[in-house]
């Protein structure tokens, strides 16, 4: 069964062994224009540079590679795009032009206190295009970058400068702005200390000579955007955007579990109070030490790239979240509230890391791309799920009725009856290949759901909410924990998995609408809790856990294994009549419904929202 979220299902670019931010401009040919930091070796290694290819149909093939800076010369990194009105393309970089080959960092990590990697330090410098991208200057040019406390703070008091840059240039009110991330060091360290500012050019957009714009480093005074007040040492990676009402926007990574995010109304000069992002409802938003990207889209609206979990290190970036954000009015502007997210891109290797992803929007479609370091892809989206974001903030609620398998009311039970449903088999996770000569397994990439409204009158352990299990434990259950929580068990009859909902979610006495998202592409079970996803809180890492991909199905009759989505009949001979499950029902639940299919976060929050009249 395909899954687009899966990223091998996208469209490759061409690049060496090394492969990162793969940002592209749509150019006035038409064509795509992707330049990506490459190279034969890992990151960070000698011989990275940048390149440039083009694509005119949406990616799905690329021109040959042309090389903006040399393999074989001073390392070039972490290039960003800028289109002007005029067509010509500028590259912004880091370029190692004095050939270090090593930087002073502490000792430890870094014995004899040397670090060997220096693609992130030197000059800032842009090289230019007036063909499209199909060819670039023989000339870079230095941009200057006013220096700051984290420069002289640093091991060479600024005499040499230690940063980067992934966040895209953009226009706005008459300039052009390309962002920068400041580097410092705590004593003599590296990489242990960050900050952002932007760099503002006022006649980019009109100036034909490179060595005639003049440049202005922005915020004023002596330090970038930070982390919020008591956060940690580590701001970095901004992204921005610019909202109707010609504010700034800048959302950025940190290590303290959150995301932090800035407005700026003076177009850069300065900043609002520094805050951890949160949901439209208040909650905060929770994300590791990877990159975390807004954009604006052409219908005004909003979308953001992020991890949703509260690491403080460069793990887990796999899955992929997406929020929808829309615009709100408050007494200081516009600000953007953000929708509760779905998982947009994920492999199947859990320790693979997607990032660094760049979206843009073309004959009606949305495209993103990303990169593991390995390989970069372009990846088409599903429209349904951008609008279900957005669609979040409309008011009521749609029941979805595509994928009910079964549904069940208390109030349709007469008396003496049994509190019990018939539904039939729930999609198998996992079949034989009879294709594959060795007769291995199929991933079917199939989930379901179940969602229900219930009461509970206490919060202990040991309730039976639902129950589809034989005898010996195979099936599937919902129970309630000993720390207050709803916990579902999926039993194959060769292993078991556990998960439940965030203990902060639920309250005795009333009434609660909960779904429990179990998502075979990704291998992901999320709790949704009255339109809110589990994402850990203050509790735990995370909110959503992974399940075996080893597990073949939750079906307590044995012959289910076989069972494929949407299939009428099932191999060997057996009926589905005869293998149809019974789906015990505590005195908790009001309402049942399920899905012979995962739904996504939005769709659960309409049928909550539709449940509340």
């Amino acid at each position: 069964m395909a899954d687009n979220r899966l990223i091998a299902a996208g469209r490759e670019i061409p690049t060496e062994r090394y492969s990162d931010q793969p940002y592209v401009v749509k150019t006035d040919d038409g064509a795509w224009l992707c330049t990506i930091t490459t190279g034969a070796g890992i990151e960070g290694a000698s011989g990275q540079h940048i390149i440039a290819s083009r694509s005119v149909d949406q990616g799905r093939t690329w021109s040959a590679p042309v090389a903006v800076e040399p393999a074989d010369g001073p390392e070039a990194s972490y290039a960003v795009p800028l289109k002007v009105p005029s067509g010509r393309i500028y590259l912004f970089y880091n370029h190692n032009t004095d050939d270090r080959r090593h930087v002073k960092a502490d000792d430890p990590p870094y014995k004899d206190g040397k670090c060997y990697r220096v693609d992130s330090q030197g000059y800032y410098v842009f090289k230019t295009s007036d063909d499209h991208g199909q060819t670039w200057s023989s000339k870079r040019y230095n941009v200057p970058v006013r220096e700051m406390a984290i420069d002289r703070e640093n091991p060479y008091s600024g005499a040499v400068r230690y940063f980067w840059n992934v966040g895209k240039p953009f226009i706005h009110a008459g300039a052009a702005y390309v962002s920068l991330h400041k580097v410092g060091g705590l004593g003599h360290g590296f990489f242990t200390r960050s900050e952002g500012v932007l760099l503002r050019s006022e006649n980019i957009l009109t100036e034909t000579d490179p060595e005639k714009i003049v440049w202005e480093t922005l915020p004023d005074g002596d330090a970038g955007l930070r982390t919020p007040p008591g956060g940690g040492p580590i701001a970095e990676e901004h992204s921005y955007t610019v909202l109707s009402d010609g504010g700034i926007y800048s959302v950025y990574r940190t290590i303290d579990g959150h995301p932090a995010f800035a407005y700026s109304r003076d177009g850069g000069y300065t900043w609002t109070q520094p805050a951890y992002k949160r949901y439209a409802n208040g909650r905060l938003m929770k994300h590791p030490r990877a990159a975390n990207f807004a954009w604006k889209c052409r219908n005004g609206n909003y979308l953001y790239w992020f991890h949703n979990h509260g690491g403080n290190w460069y793990e887990d970036r796999n899955p992929v979240w997406l929020c929808g954000g829309v615009e709100a009015d408050t007494a200081g502007g516009r600000v953007i509230q953000w929708s509760q997210p779905e998982i947009v891109l994920y492999d199947d290797d859990s320790y693979i890391r997607m990032s660094y992803p760049d979206l843009i929007e073309d004959a009606g479609d949305t495209y993103l791309l990303e990169t593991q370091k390995d390989k970069a892809r372009v990846h088409q989206l599903d429209q349904d799920l951008l609008e279900g974001l957005w669609g979040q903030f409309e008011e009521g609620g749609v029941l979805t009725k595509a994928g009910c398998a079964a549904e069940w009311k208390a109030d349709s039970v007469k008396a003496n009856e049994d509190r019990h449903v018939v539904i039939p088999p729930l999609p198998a996770f996992n079949i034989r290949d009879h294709g594959r000569p060795d007769f291995g397994a199929k991933d079917l990439r199939s989930g379901f759901t179940i969602e229900i409204w219930l009461r509970l009158e206490r919060l202990d352990g040991g309730q039976r909410l639902l129950d589809a299990r034989a005898p010996n434990g195979q099936g599937w259950a919902l129970i309630t924990s000993a720390r207050g929580t709803v916990e579902i068990i999926l039993n194959d009859g060769r292993g078991e998995t556990r998960w439940d909902c965030d203990p902060d979610m639920l309250e005795a006495g009333l009434l609660h609408h909960l779904a429990v998202v179990v998502d075979g592409g990704p291998k992901i079970i999320s709790f949704i809790v009255d339109g809110v996803l589990c994402d850990g809180g203050a509790f735990r890492q995370f909110g959503w856990g992974r399940f075996s991909p080893e597990m073949r199905h939750v079906n307590s009759a044995s012959k289910n294994p076989i069972i494929a989505p949407g299939s009428a009949s099932v191999q060997d001979g057996a009926s589905v009549e005869a293998d149809r499950e019974r789906v015990e029902i505590g005195s908790a639940i009001q309402t049942l419904r399920i899905y012979d299919r995962y739904l996504r976060t939005s769709e659960v929050i309409g049928n909550y929202r539709s449940g509340l009249s």
